[in-house]
């Protein structure tokens, strides 16, 4: 891993499908509006995006905690673009802020920590690993 600069930001943008709604992805019960796990997952990938270009081969980048709000609903067909700025570095563990938007406002916002790891290592550990 290359030195990773406090301040680095990455984005994630995409379009609101209707896989993505919390009615369709979770339960039916629930409003036809973006899902929860879903804007989490653009923070994250816009946390890795904001690292990416700073790590070796073999290496990765996982998240390992996650610490938001979601503020707002978002309907199917808006763009929802999640942004993610290195705020930590603390060896191979990465500290963000994470922001999402709508074409009309903020959605969503907190923190997010990802851990760099050697792909390789944790090959070996899922090896090892047998199901019961």
């Amino acid at each position: 891993m290359r030195d990773i600069p406090v301040g680095a930001k990455g984005t994630y943008s995409l379009k609101v499908l209707p896989a993505h709604l919390a009615s369709q992805f979770k339960d039916a019960i629930l409003p036809p509006v973006f899902a929860t796990p879903m804007m989490v997952t653009a923070m994250e990938n816009a946390a890795l995006n904001a690292v990416r270009e700073y790590l070796d081969p073999g290496e990765s980048c996982v998240g390992t905690v996650v610490n938001v709000r979601h503020l707002a609903a978002t309907p199917v067909g808006h763009r929802v673009t999640a942004e993610a700025t290195v705020t930590k570095v603390d060896g191979r563990r990465l500290e963000f802020t994470v922001t999402a938007r709508d074409e009309i406002e903020e959605i969503g916002n907190g923190t997010h920590e990802r851990m760099v790891v050697d792909l390789a290592r944790i090959a070996k550990k899922l090896a090892s690993k047998k199901p019961a």
